[in-house]
């Protein structure tokens, strides 16, 4: 390009961007989008996210996604209550030892947690004896 190209080239760039429309958007679902160009585009832009919107239908809110085929200790501890496990006291080796037996290992320090929250929701209780706490139902 010549000079005097770039000049007039620089000039219309300079013209179209004062003419430049800017618009901000928000959508529905929270999105901010910012836009600049002519009139004509920022009219067509709006349209069809509108279009796009009434094909939606309503916002539902997210659920969160349960991974299939994964069972909660929360779960395991209600099965072993449903079969009867706590009928006499059971320490949490013995829990560990069974929930072993049905194929899920948990250390000691995840299964005195959730035991506590068991107690608490009062679906087994404990029972101190010599130093150690037994849970029976």
């Amino acid at each position: 390009m010549t000079a005097l190209a770039v000049s007039r080239y620089s000039k219309n760039c300079n013209t179209e961007y004062l003419n430049m429309a800017k618009a901000q958007i928000i959508t529905p679902q929270g999105l901010h989008v910012k836009i600049e160009g002519t009139p004509a585009e920022i009219t067509a832009l709006v349209h069809d996210l509108e279009r796009k919107h009434a094909n939606e239908g309503p916002a539902t809110p997210r659920r969160r996604k349960i991974r299939a085929g994964r069972t909660s200790l929360v779960d395991l501890v209600e099965s072993l209550v449903d079969g009867g496990f706590f009928k006499k006291p059971r320490d949490l080796g013995s829990i560990k030892g069974a929930l072993a037996e049905m194929g899920h290992h948990y250390p000691l320090t995840t299964l005195s947690p959730a035991m506590l929250r068991q107690v608490r929701k009062k679906n087994i209780r404990r029972i101190r004896e010599q130093k150690h706490w037994l849970y029976v139902n």
